[in-house]
């Protein structure tokens, strides 16, 4: 069977996406998903995103792990919106739902600014913070962040929590709002050139821990930069805000 695959990237965090509302994605078949985000043997991704219909919003979202695993992605979903327009399901705004419950997003001079999950609960640890940005994120300072061996201990770091593991960022501060971000992500068990739950939960975790009085912060990803807004009322944030590009890049035939 040939599905038409759309390839969409947002600050270098890359995604197949794919038009489901027929349901023709065999979305239990976890060999056709891999074979997809395989970067030597097929179209080569961090994950893929099903688009399908929804009862109550304007569409779903289904986003899939290279193995398999569902959760909530940030890039993906701004990627997702942009789809959504290209097929004509949405203008400039949208109500969608995903993972981790529905989401608000709009588009304004081809930068897609998605409203987060309310974050209420963050857990200060020695040397990091965890907390939950619609999945599960690491966060911890460290030197030289260039150099940092960020696949070898990131591996380390996600293992050390229970299933289904957590994301782990590594962070370096530059001035009072800005940060450099890599994250090791979980079911993709690489570096990803940007992660938008990870610089969400970087700018949730620096302004917990009063590293920034911000409440806009930028996050400069290996792939580009992505800024953060938010709310904080005594620890509980709110109207989060994760705002970048999702660029197409081109469109295809794969035999699944």
């Amino acid at each position: 069977m040939n599905i038409t695959f759309y390839k969409y990237q947002g600050t270098g965090n890359d995604f197949v996406m794919i038009d489901n509302r027929t349901k023709i994605f065999p979305k239990e078949d976890t060999n056709a998903i891999l074979k997809i985000c395989d970067r030597n043997f097929g179209i080569g991704a961090d994950g893929v995103i099903l688009i399908e219909n929804d009862i109550h919003l304007d569409f779903k979202m289904i986003y899939m792990n290279p193995d398999s695993s569902e959760t909530f992605c940030g890039n993906g979903a701004r990627c997702a919106v942009a789809f959504a327009k290209y097929l004509k399901i949405i203008d400039l705004e949208t109500n969608f739902t995903a993972f981790d419950g529905p989401h608000y997003a709009n588009i304004k001079n081809d930068i897609i600014s998605l409203k987060m999950i309310d974050v209420k609960e963050v857990d200060i640890k020695e040397n990091a913070v965890y907390t939950y940005t619609g999945t599960q994120h690491h966060v911890e300072l460290v030197d030289d962040l260039k150099t940092y061996p960020v696949l070898q201990n990131g591996s380390k770091i996600r293992d050390s929590y229970p299933e289904p593991g957590s994301n782990v960022n590594f962070v370096e501060q530059i001035n009072n709002n800005t940060f450099n971000v890599r994250t090791y992500e979980k079911g993709v068990e690489n570096e990803t050139l940007a992660c938008g739950t990870g610089v969400t939960a970087v700018a949730i975790a620096m302004h917990k821990t009063k590293k920034t009085l911000n409440n806009l912060i930028s996050l400069n990803s290996t792939g580009g930069e992505l800024l953060v807004s938010f709310n904080e009322n005594e620890g509980y944030y709110s109207n989060i805000f994760l705002k970048g590009p999702a660029t197409f890049v081109f469109k295809g035939l794969i035999s699944i």
